[in-house]
């Protein structure tokens, strides 16, 4: 059994083919993926679940992923997981914004779907997992 395999990544997204690409592409490389419609549906999966990294889209509509990453890194059992913004924002200075509000890393949409498991990767080997 592969490192990768024992690895959970809660994914936040509103769209649902957004979800249904990277369930796939998550999936075939092996991690678990949990994923939340919107930002109350991950409020409380995230009550239950120690995920070892953390998909964030930015733009839904119940709550922005700045606001959702703000709340997350308050729980302590999430202060350590790094939280990657996976966005449409692409604008200048969108991606300082976006770390600004604390997410750990910044991926812009649309995906590049053979390099996103090795930018996950990335962020989970410098998280030390």
């Amino acid at each position: 059994m592969s490192d990768k395999q024992t690895r959970t990544i809660l994914y936040v997204e509103d769209n649902p083919e957004n979800r249904l690409l990277v369930r796939r592409i998550l999936q075939a490389e092996g991690y678990q993926v949990i994923e939340a419609e919107h930002a109350h549906q991950a409020l409380k999966i995230i009550e239950g679940l120690h995920p070892d990294l953390v998909l964030m889209d930015i733009n839904m509509p119940d709550m922005d992923g700045f606001t959702l990453t703000a709340k997350f890194k308050e729980m302590p059992h999430l202060k350590d997981v790094p939280i990657v913004a996976l966005t449409a924002n692409v604008m200048r200075g969108d991606k300082e914004r976006t770390l600004d509000a604390g997410c750990d890393g910044y991926i812009q949409k649309p995906i590049d779907v053979d390099a996103l498991p090795l930018q996950l990767a990335a962020y989970l080997k410098h998280n030390g997992q």
